[in-house]
């Protein structure tokens, strides 16, 4: 982490950029490097488990599965499993810019 920090505060991030920084599951010596990564394509299939407090009223537990069905080995799920640090530069705005134009094209004004 003082790695990662030190060069970001030498170089800087793009403006709106973050970074989402994971360690595997694993001692400090056994770590084999950092790798700079993107998201991996990957979904929770949630479920919720319905529980009881202990003054009997229902509540709902939110448990599920990680699904990750890219083998990339550029993803920050393959990092972690194979023993590095990931960090994926990430960004703030969500917006789909390639998709503007196109949108633009429908009648969404029209009566």
């Amino acid at each position: 982490m003082r790695k990662i920090t030190l060069q970001t505060l030498e170089h800087g991030l793009p403006k709106g950029t973050v970074l989402n920084v994971n360690f595997p599951k694993l001692k400090e010596n056994e770590i084999k490097g950092i790798k700079i990564c993107r998201q991996a394509k990957a979904i929770w299939m949630e479920k919720f488990d319905k529980r009881k407090t202990p003054q009997g009223k229902d509540y709902y537990w939110l448990t599920g599965e990680f699904v990750n069905e890219d083998k990339g080995e550029d993803t920050d799920e393959w990092a972690l499993e194979h023993g590095y640090v990931s960090v994926v530069p990430v960004q703030f705005d969500m917006t789909a810019q390639h998709a503007i134009q196109q949108l633009n094209s429908w009648n969404l004004n029209e009566k």
